[in-house]
């Protein structure tokens, strides 16, 4: 019994939600600027595809 209370007293798991919490708040960002990044990343392999050909 001493080992499920230490079991459910451990704070490891925090880690984990911590991280999945990160995740979900990145996930929303990218879902709200959406329309801005696909324009800002378009424009980047444009420039990249056109100063390709002079090399």
């Amino acid at each position: 019994m001493k080992s499920f209370k230490d079991f459910l007293m451990e704070e490891e798991g925090m880690g984990v939600v911590e991280v999945i919490l990160i995740i979900v708040i990145l996930i929303s960002l990218a879902a709200i600027f959406k329309n801005q990044i696909t324009s800002l990343v378009n424009k980047v392999l444009k420039k990249i595809s056109t100063q390709a050909d002079k090399i």
